[in-house]
C-alpha cells in the first residue's frame, strides 16, 4: 500500500530539502506521513477552501508550493487563516507539505518550467549555489575499486553537469601496521604491510556527505578506511537561483512582452522603459526574483522576467536591461504541473487532483 511518505520521498528526490534557502520552511507542515495515502490535492497556496476541497475529494495529502507556516506558533487559536488551516488539518488527519525554494533551486524546477513555456534553449542556472560542493578522496585495495566507486555513485557522488560516474583514479602503494585487537584486511598483526591501492577522487553536494560516507563504509574492506572531505570554492552549476536561456530567434520587445503576457495569462504586465533592442537572451526567476537583477545584467541578458519587483528596480535597470514583472502568482502557478508530473510518473494509479481554488490574493480592477 502506498504511504504518504513514499510520495514525499519522490518529490524530495527531485527537489531535495537542503536546496531550500535559509529563510524558508519547506517540507512537512503538519500531519503523519506514515499513514496510507488516499489522494492528493496540489496547489500553489494552502487556504481554508483548499482544505475543504481536499476533504470533499477524499484526499489526505495537500502539496503546495508556498509553505503554510513561515513563522513559529506560540498558540493555535484560529485567529488567522494559517492557524485555522493548521487546526482543521489536525482535526481531519491531513498532511500538508510544501516544496518551495528547494523546487525553485532544483534542476527542472520552477524556473526551468517557465523557460520551457517560453521556448528557451540552452537553459542554465543564472546564480549558482556557492560553497555547496565537497571533494572526497579515499584509498581502497585495487580489486575493490570498482565496487567502491559504484557505491559512491549510487549514493549521489560523481555528478558534474550532465555527466555522472565522474572520478579520478590513481594507483599506488599504501602501508599500515595492525596492532593487537585489530582485524586487518591483509597482513599480520605487528608487521608492516604493503598493499596495492587505488586513490579515488570524486565530487558531491555537501548535503549528501552523510549518505556517501555510509556507502563508503558499507563496502570498504578495511576496518579503518582512510578518507577525507575537502570543501570546494567551485560554484555548483546544477542548483541555484533563476535561469537564463536563449530564444530560437530574436524578437521585437513589444512582440515578446505580449507573448509573455499571453503565455502566463497575465492581466497586468509591468515593465521598465523599452530599450529599443531585440530580445534574444532571456533571464527569469519566478516569485520575488528582483534580487537577481544585477546577475541578469552582468550576464548580458536582454530581458529579466520575475514575479515581483520594487518601484526603484524599474529605475535601477536604466538602459541595461528590460525588466518585466508578471505577478507572483502568475509566475509560480506552473508548480502544480511539476508536482503532477513527479507523482504521476512514479505512481500512475494514484489519485492526484489539481486544486480548483484560485488562491491569488491579488485582484485586478
Amino acid at each position: 500500500m502506498l504511504r504518504i511518505k513514499d510520495i514525499l520521498k519522490e518529490i524530495e528526490r527531485f527537489a531535495p530539502l537542503p536546496l531550500q534557502e535559509d529563510f524558508d520552511n519547506a517540507g512537512v507542515q503538519v500531519g503523519d506521513i506514515n499513514q496510507l495515502a488516499t489522494g492528493a490535492i496540489i496547489c500553489l497556496d494552502v487556504t481554508e477552501e483548499v482544505i475543504t476541497e481536499a476533504l470533499d475529494s477524499d484526499c489526505n495529502l495537500i502539496i503546495s508550493h508556498h509553505p503554510l507556516a513561515f513563522k513559529p506558533f506560540k498558540s493555535l487559536k484560529g485567529a488567522t487563516y494559517v492557524e485555522r488551516c493548521m487546526m482543521k488539518a489536525c482535526k481531519h488527519d491531513l498532511v500538508i507539505y510544501a516544496a518551495h525554494t528547494n523546487l525553485d533551486n532544483a534542476i527542472g524546477g520552477v524556473n526551468y518550467r517557465l523557460a520551457e513555456l517560453l521556448g528557451l534553449q540552452n537553459v542554465r542556472v543564472l546564480s549558482p549555489q556557492k560553497q555547496a560542493l565537497l571533494k572526497l578522496v579515499t584509498y581502497v585495495p585495487d580489486p575493490y575499486a570498482e565496487l567502491l566507486r559504484n557505491a559512491l555513485f549510487n549514493a549521489g557522488a560523481g555528478h558534474i553537469g550532465n555527466y555522472d560516474s565522474c572520478s579520478y583514479n590513481l594507483h599506488g602503494e599504501g602501508t599500515y601496521r595492525a596492532h593487537e585487537g585489530t582485524h586487518p584486511f591483509r597482513g599480520k598483526i605487528g608487521e608492516l604491510h604493503y598493499e596495492g591501492e587505488t586513490r579515488i577522487e570524486t565530487i558531491l553536494p555537501a548535503f549528501k556527505q552523510a549518505a556517501v560516507t555510509r556507502a563508503l563504509l558499507s563496502v570498504h574492506p578495511y576496518e579503518e578506511p582512510a578518507y577525507d572531505f575537502y570543501p570546494l570554492k567551485n560554484n555548483w552549476e546544477q542548483a541555484g537561483s533563476g535561469v537564463v536561456g536563449e530564444l530560437p530567434a530574436s524578437e521585437d520587445e513589444m512582440i515578446f512582452l505580449n507573448r509573455v503576457k499571453a503565455v502566463f495569462n497575465v492581466q497586468c504586465l509591468k515593465h521598465s522603459k523599452l530599450t529599443n533592442k531585440p530580445i534574444r537572451e532571456v533571464a527569469l526567476c519566478g516569485g520575488s526574483g528582483a534580487f537577481l537583477l544585477k546577475d541578469a545584467i552582468a550576464y548580458g541578458a536582454d530581458v529579466f522576467i520575475t514575479g515581483e519587483a520594487k518601484y526603484n528596480d524599474f529605475y535601477d535597470v536604466e538602459d541595461h536591461i528590460l525588466l518585466a514583472v508578471i505577478g507572483h502568482y502568475e509566475s509560480e502557478v506552473c508548480t502544480k504541473d511539476i508536482f503532477y508530473t513527479i507523482i504521476s510518473k512514479k505512481f500512475p494509479n494514484f489519485a492526484v487532483h489539481f486544486s480548483n481554488v484560485n488562491s491569488n490574493p491579488v485582484n485586478y480592477l
